[in-house]
């Protein structure tokens, strides 16, 4: 198979991954998401930053205070600087609600990266990063 084929390979594969990891967090299926997380991970959104086990990733999952609706992931682009780490970013709109209360849901547009490696032949996500982006008409 030529390179370039192996990179759009991994590309759709990665996008499967990252679109599997979004559902389960609208499913609240915590054992799913971690399959797809690495055992330390980092986090950096406009909450903050933080490095995260899986234990620590399950409490924020199961008890938090805000829960994934919905999402539509768009806009994918990936860089791979070796064969086993890839970057992959993407446009999402997610809809949010406080736990327990659906009928509340805000309606976010992120900027997200997730960097993914590959250990035996089992990619996992080992850092993820959410940037609001500037509402329509805005100008920076």
């Amino acid at each position: 198979m030529a390179k370039h084929e192996q990179v759009q390979d991994t590309a759709q594969q990665l996008i499967d991954l990252e679109k599997k990891f979004w559902q389960s967090m609208v499913a609240q299926d915590t054992d799913a998401a971690l399959s797809l997380l690495d055992q330390q991970a980092l986090m950096v959104s406009p909450h903050g930053m933080m490095k995260f086990d899986h234990a620590q990733y399950r409490q924020m999952a199961e008890q938090g205070t805000m829960v994934l609706k919905d999402f539509d992931l768009a806009d994918f682009e990936m860089l791979m600087p070796t064969q086993d780490l890839a970057i992959l970013s993407y446009r999402v709109k997610q809809s949010m609600a406080p736990r327990g209360k659906d009928g509340q849901s805000k309606t976010e547009e992120m900027a997200d990266t997730s960097t993914w490696v590959r250990k035996d032949d089992q990619w996992h996500c080992v850092a993820h990063t959410e940037t609001p982006l500037a509402e329509r008409g805005q100008v920076h």
